[in-house]
């Protein structure tokens, strides 16, 4: 004990220089994490926000709305390719005011790389025919357009009645090969986006918004 100081006053000290550890690491963790208005915190590997929570859910209403009204009287199978659109599935089919089922397929043409690499590997397939069916393929980004080449023509040899593409995101760059995508939520920049279902790694799914990753990340 200091001479001329109680315990009371040298545990005090004591909690003060705690308090002010604390306040060092808490202000170290505001720097990482960047707040932005309507959005919370962003995730510190994101350079930027492209489109918001809010932004996804006005526009998946209006696809959903201009989908209902092209197939009304029908009966539609959303299938989702597996697993960047599992987050948009959930949210197009409740904003389809027609009948709809839905099933999955899983490809693989990613890896850990930041580029599709145009070899394509079906990992999973649909669990039921889709013979004199309307399919509609729900896709989280479209870019290069190699993968989803691949998967029409697989699922075109099994004779739907109709089938279509709808797409949350279409990258701004010249496809490898023509896509005919008849619904697009959003175009984007040339620029790697995770968030909403999109990952790198398998991670950054869980991000409410769709955002640019910094480029440090995966380079």
């Amino acid at each position: 004990m200091k001479e001329g100081s109680s315990p009371v006053d040298e545990v005090s000290s004591s909690a003060d220089e705690k308090d002010g550890a604390v306040d060092e690491v808490s202000s170290s963790a505001d720097e990482k994490r960047m707040p932005v208005k309507g959005l919370g915190e962003i995730h510190p590997d994101v350079a930027r926000v492209l489109f918001t929570e809010e932004d996804i859910r006005a526009r998946i209403l209006s696809l959903g709305a201009q989908i209902s009204a092209d197939y009304a009287g029908e009966e539609i199978l959303l299938v989702a390719v597996l697993r960047g659109a599992v987050l948009f599935i959930a949210d197009i089919a409740r904003a389809i005011d027609v009948s709809v089922e839905l099933d999955f397929m899983a490809v693989s043409s990613y890896g850990f790389s930041a580029k599709s690499s145009g070899v394509v590997r079906i990992l999973k397939d649909l669990d039921d025919p889709i013979e004199d069916r309307n399919v509609l393929v729900v896709e989280d980004i479209l870019d290069t357009g190699l993968t989803l080449k691949y998967l029409l023509k697989n699922l075109a040899s099994r004779h739907p009645r109709s089938l279509e593409v709808v797409t949350l995101l279409q990258k701004q760059v010249e496809q490898k090969v023509p896509i005919s995508c008849k619904y697009v939520g959003f175009e984007v920049p040339d620029e790697f986006v995770v968030g909403y279902g999109l990952d790198y790694a398998e991670k950054y799914r869980n991000l409410p918004y769709v955002g640019v990753l910094k480029p440090e990340v995966y380079g």
